[in-house]
């Protein structure tokens, strides 16, 4: 993608307006918050200290937006302390330029190692740095910086406080993840009536994970109706696949395929029914007609051979479904997953605990060719830079430049500069609105109190919309703030508008001169899934060779470390294709290529796994020896990727060959082996070049890419002669 079509593909992801449901009660309560502790300041002391009680709670009030599925209560309390210290910390070295400048770097590095834990610590950690520039300039003395650390940090209390006071759809998060893994199997199962090799997005299923894990004093308050449906889905979603598959399912055409389409529709159906019940607490109703379809009438089934063994097993699923379904969450009516009660949820750790597996993680991105540590040290550096230039220029309130740069920054090329083109975007519309109600109005601290109250609560109900559409009320919010302290628009806007553009621009050139793209590692990424995908397909064999509770357990972990690198690689493959780089390794058409083979692969995979035998079950010896084959030429193959060398399937063909030869008919289980070996050798085709065909390749890769970038052009020119 060329430098153009990038800024045009940033600036129109900087103004989209996304589509989500606003929670206004959400919303309301957080506001109400900085509404307290604003109130309570400016009547108790002055607006100096009000400035300070509503930056706590305002950005405690943020934190509790972000996507975490910690309680909301841990959230605003360690923003809350989080933004007191940095206040405080900052204030004990303002005083000199040697001394703030070190600890503005060091803070600002630590803030970007923040997200080797999370976005949301990522985030948090950012406004600590916004706080620590702020902040420092409101107190005259030690004791005073005491006094507005002690004013922030009550602002997270007061949020925290709201929250349990006023709880709003508690365990509402786990429920929509729940519910949206459930929804997901429903969509998969009625693609699969028209195609039945349709892809699926296991996204939904590992966020569903994700919020599965909960710390034991979560376990004894959460919901019976969340304790088993995720593995229901996790369950089903293989048998609707082997069931709709024309090699190893219903038939192409005929009475089979059309029981199969009635019996994928009637999934469907019994799935969102289940997700409606889970997400709303309510029982759901079923179209009778969909429970009619899951009779299976022995004399008259149409089905035969594996895929009627798959259509009793999804019916005996989707009975589960439907009591979910009935149940609407009521105590004691939810199926629960078997096993021992210890194992009945994933354990997540608490807070202190928490601790060194945040050491853990930040110490493996300590590595210079880390996304993460490449964002850390453009944060400190521009943070730094920034201060340093806007405390030479002839404007006040020089921290909004570093601030700019600071809030706009991640970790990819894309989103950084998406969101600068939203925050000046942004802050241009709010300040020009809050503007122009600070001259109709006059000057009244307790009446721009109130307004910034108002900015903040609309900031809040817009913040998952967009961040240009938050950012303007956010805007607004500050300049209403500074003129409940008696600060002049005339000197506070024109500044705020020049030194964010600043900030924008030095985050952007940051980002240009030490980068962190994705595109060179798309090699890379691609190796790891496809050693992934190799050893998650060798668990799978391995259970039909010896079906054991621990070959199983084997088969369910390599499942999810095969779902962990595609989704890196899907997030690198995303990234890359935004990024104004010349692809390297990997054309974008092969790029794409290898990804539907290692997905076909990993489908093949899937359908293996929902045949895998059960304990008592008859042993398949052949099965062991293509297990080996395959995982051996797999990672083999994933270190050839790597090094830009062809891949080779040697040892997996010759016992390919070797089971075809004992087998005394055309298993299923042989037949999703060769669906496996296809998908593998539509891999190499993908991958495998030579030099010639290396030099033509990227030849035709630059003319492709100029060619799209001289018709982007036209088209913008035609389009704005036409308008």
């Amino acid at each position: 993608m060329t430098w153009l079509r990038a800024f045009g593909e940033v600036v129109r992801s900087g103004l989209t307006i996304e589509e989500t449901r606003l929670e206004p009660l959400l919303a309301l309560r957080t506001a109400a918050g900085v509404a307290i502790v604003i109130g309570a300041a400016l009547w108790l002391r002055s607006p100096a200290y009000a400035a300070s009680a509503a930056l706590g709670a305002y950005s405690a009030g943020g934190a509790t937006f972000q996507r975490t599925w910690r309680p909301r209560k841990v959230i605003a309390l360690g923003a809350g302390a989080g933004l007191a210290l940095s206040t405080f910390v900052g204030y004990l070295a303002a005083g000199r330029l040697v001394t703030f400048l070190p600890l503005l770097a060091v803070w600002a590095f630590a803030a970007g190692m923040a997200w080797a834990v999370g976005s949301t610590a990522g985030i948090v950690a950012a406004t600590t740095v916004g706080s620590m520039l702020v902040t420092v300039t409101l107190p005259t003395s030690v004791g005073r910086a005491l006094e507005h650390a002690g004013i922030i940090a009550l602002g997270g209390v007061v949020q925290a406080v709201l929250i349990l006071l006023f709880p709003i759809r508690r365990w509402g998060a786990h429920r929509d993840a729940l519910a949206d893994a459930l929804a997901a199997v429903a969509d998969y199962a009625r693609r699969l009536r028209h195609d039945p090799t349709a892809p699926f997005d296991p996204e939904p299923l590992m966020t569903a994970r994700d919020a599965a894990a909960v710390t034991p004093s979560q376990a004894r308050t959460r919901p019976p109706v969340l304790h088993g449906p995720r593995g229901l889905a996790e369950r089903i979603r293989p048998v609707v696949a082997a069931l709709a598959d024309p090699d190893v399912g219903a038939p192409a055409e005929g009475p089979g395929r059309d029981r199969a389409r009635e019996l994928l529709n009637a999934a469907a159906d019994v799935l969102d029914a289940a997700a409606r019940s889970i997400r709303r607490g309510t029982p759901a109703g079923v179209p009778p007609g969909s429970a009619d379809v899951l009779r299976v009438d022995e004399k008259h089934e149409v089905l035969e051979g594996p895929a009627r063994q798959a259509a009793e097993r999804l019916v005996e699923l989707l009975g589960e479904a439907l009591e979910i379904a009935g149940s609407g969450g009521a105590r004691g009516t939810a199926p629960t997953p078997p096993g021992p009660a210890g194992a009945r949820f994933l354990v997540r750790p608490t807070m202190f605990r928490l601790v060194p597996v945040v050491v853990r993680a930040v110490r493996r991105e300590l590595r210079w060719d880390s996304p993460v540590f490449r964002h850390a040290v453009r944060l400190g550096a521009v943070a730094t830079v920034g201060y340093l230039i806007a405390a030479r220029l002839p404007l006040g309130h020089g921290y909004w430049a570093p601030i700019a740069s600071v809030m706009v920054m991640r970790p990819d090329f894309h989103r950084t500069y998406a969101r600068a083109v939203a925050r000046l975007a942004g802050t241009l519309a709010g300040v020009t609105l809050a503007t122009g109600m600070v001259r109709a109005l006059g000057p009244d601290a307790h009446v721009f109190g109130a307004l910034a109250v108002v900015s903040v609560g609309l900031s809040y109900t817009l913040i998952r919309t967009g961040y240009a559409y938050s950012q303007c009320f956010t805007a607004a919010y500050v300049v209403f703030l500074l003129g409940m302290g008696g600060q002049a628009w005339e000197q506070t806007v024109p500044e705020r508008v020049v030194l964010t553009l600043l900030g924008g621009a030095l985050a952007t050139l940051a980002y240009v001169v030490f980068p962190a793209w994705e595109t060179p590692r798309l090699p890379g990424r691609l190796a790891d899934w496809l050693a992934a995908n190799g050893r998650y397909a060798a668990a799978v064999l391995r259970s039909y060779a010896e079906p054991t509770r621990e070959h199983r357990a084997d088969m369910r972990r390599a499942l999810l470390e095969s779902r962990q690198a595609r989704a890196a690689w899907q997030e690198a493959y995303d990234q890359a294709r935004q990024e104004p780089v010349r692809p390297r390794g990997l054309t974008s058409r092969e790029a794409q290529e290898a990804q539907e083979a290692l997905k076909g692969f990993g489908r093949a995979a899937m359908l293996m796994e929902s045949h895998a035998p059960r304990a008592d079950s008859r042993v398949v010896p052949e099965a062991e020896h293509f297990a080996e084959a395959l995982e051996a030429d797999t990672a083999q193959a994933a270190v050839d990727v790597r090094e830009h060398r062809n891949p080779h399937w040697g040892r997996m063909e010759e016992a390919l060959n070797a089971w075809q030869d004992a087998a005394s008919n055309r298993s299923p289980v042989v037949r999703e082996a060769e669906l496996q070996k296809r998908a593998l050798e539509d891999l190499a085709t993908a991958v495998s070049r030579t030099p010639l065909e290396r030099d033509v390749g990227s030849a035709r890769e630059d003319q492709r890419v100029q060619a799209a970038a001289a018709a982007h052009v036209d088209g913008s020119g035609a389009a704005h002669r036409g308008g």
